[in-house]
């Protein structure tokens, strides 16, 4: 029997490039480039994406061959829905070639430039919000304008291009899960720009557009079995396909260089004047919970958040967590029910289709825990409420960071930190030396909040409680 043939594009007329996108991983591939291509289905424009892999060429491996076109697979509970996509125009590696990625971006045809690079890739302090002016990729940059390693620093060195040839800026677009992320970048971008030349930081501050926006769609990571079921089902083989739940949300501040943008609000996005309020009840409300069932979660064994939530334990944690620490500090955004918004998450959790692994969502937890659980954290102790369930959460972490597991199996902590969180973690065999350790971490916990006696007293009890009982019968026993 002949091999299935390879997904390959078709001959329909590719658009010009409008949007240049760093970071061409499962998420913008599962949401942005869905998005952007149907709204030049309904409304034109040249908008194709050329996209950047900034580190690694996988993606380009697999997309390559198939004229960069792609599957997007609907994972509902009654069935899958597959869309081929044909939006991405190429894709450049940018470490073989800094220099065509600094040209593409100083193009004036490029309108955007579009970021999913995860926290850690804004190079900043997630408890501060600073540029890290130490790091090393941004040390680099400063003196390497031909050839940047961060995007910081291919975003500055283009939009420098882009002053030196009369050029008007791109829009600076982030797509990443970070509060106020609009403002965060313009911020990083002109401490980049400050340093490099104060009359470039000048021009990015007159002329320059960051607007926030709020992104919302699971994205479990695509496996074989998830290859070869497509290949069963539509009879081609696609490396780059990837799996997504059916929601979708997509909140934009609509403030773009001289308004130039696809006609995003056509097919479902919402443009606002303020994006803040939707992007706090989704960090807290769903990335918060996301993030506690996944280190509590993985800890008691289960490997999806669907398996997670289907342990009634787990349900009753996070449905306590809304109900009492979380939507409290959340205003409700205008057209939005937290109360709804919750149920519905909870439901979307428990979608059996997904299979969102509890690893992949804990990757990278000292850079998403400031703004999933500890600002949450911080408003709750303003308030005087309590934080159980929020110092579990945190406590989880801890556990998960220490890299062994309930059964003495080692973890592979993904983490920009986890050599010193490990070292912290490993400091002293006793717990309560353990989290004062770990709390003492300044590029995750502010002074200020490890400090405080009722913080570090409930995270301290909650780990305790982890380290003896375990992970499940905690939880079990939350109230």
């Amino acid at each position: 029997m002949p091999a299935e043939p390879h997904l390959q594009r078709s001959d329909t007329p590719r658009p010009k490039v409008g949007i240049v996108h760093l970071g061409p991983g499962a998420f913008f591939r599962a949401f942005n480039a869905p998005f952007t291509a149907e709204a030049m289905e309904k409304s034109g424009g040249d908008w194709g994406i050329l996209t950047v892999s900034l580190r690694s060429s996988d993606i380009r491996e697999k997309l390559k061959p198939q004229g960069c076109a792609y599957t997007a697979v609907k994972l509902a509970p009654d069935g899958a829905e597959y869309t081929v996509v044909e939006v991405i125009d190429d894709v450049l590696v940018a470490p073989e070639n800094p220099e065509a990625v600094l040209t593409a971006m100083a193009d004036p045809q490029v309108k955007i430039v579009s970021t999913t690079i995860t926290e850690k890739g804004y190079c900043h302090n997630p408890a501060t919000g600073a540029l890290l002016m130490d790091h090393p990729d941004i040390v680099h940059d400063l003196s390497h304008p031909e050839a940047p390693r961060s995007a910081i620093g291919y975003i500055v060195h283009a939009l420098n291009r882009r002053r030196l040839a009369g050029h008007a800026p791109f829009t600076l677009m982030p797509c990443d899960n970070l509060p106020n992320n609009g403002p965060l970048t313009r911020s990083v971008i002109l401490d980049f720009a400050r340093a490099l030349d104060p009359e470039l930081a000048e021009w990015i501050t007159d002329n320059g557009r960051f607007p926030a926006t709020m992104v919302d769609r699971i994205t479990p990571a695509t496996t074989p079995v998830d290859i070869a079921s497509l290949a069963t089902a539509q009879g081609y083989i696609d490396n780059a396909c990837v799996m997504h739940e059916p929601f979708r949300q997509w909140v934009i501040e609509d403030d773009f260089v001289n308004g130039d943008r696809p006609d995003w609000g056509g097919v479902g996005a919402q443009l606002v004047n303020d994006v803040e309020a939707f992007e706090l009840m989704k960090l807290r409300c769903l990335n918060g919970t996301h993030s506690t069932l996944a280190y509590l979660g993985y800890l008691a064994g289960y490997e999806t958040i669907a398996d997670t939530v289907a342990d009634p334990a787990f349900a009753n944690l996070i449905n306590a967590l809304w109900k009492n620490e979380i939507t409290p500090t959340v205003p409700e955004p205008e057209g939005e029910d937290l109360l709804a918004y919750c149920a519905a998450l909870l439901e979307r959790y428990q979608n059996p289709a997904i299979r969102h692994r509890t690893w992949q969502i804990a990757m990278d937890g000292s850079q998403k825990l400031p703004q999933r659980l500890l600002g949450t954290v911080v408003d709750n102790l303003a308030a005087g409420r309590g934080i159980p369930g929020l110092a579990l959460g945190v406590a989880g972490w801890m556990r998960y960071v220490g890299g062994v597991d309930e059964k003495g199996a080692a973890i592979e902590v993904k983490d920009p930190l986890a050599d010193q969180l490990r070292a912290a973690y490993d400091s002293s065999d006793d717990p309560e030396e353990k989290v004062l350790a770990l709390l003492a971490i300044k590029e995750v916990f502010a002074p200020e909040l490890a400090g405080n006696p009722v913080f570090r007293n409930a995270v301290t009890d909650a780990f305790m409680r982890l380290s003896h009982d375990g992970a499940r019968a905690t939880v079990q026993g939350f109230s």
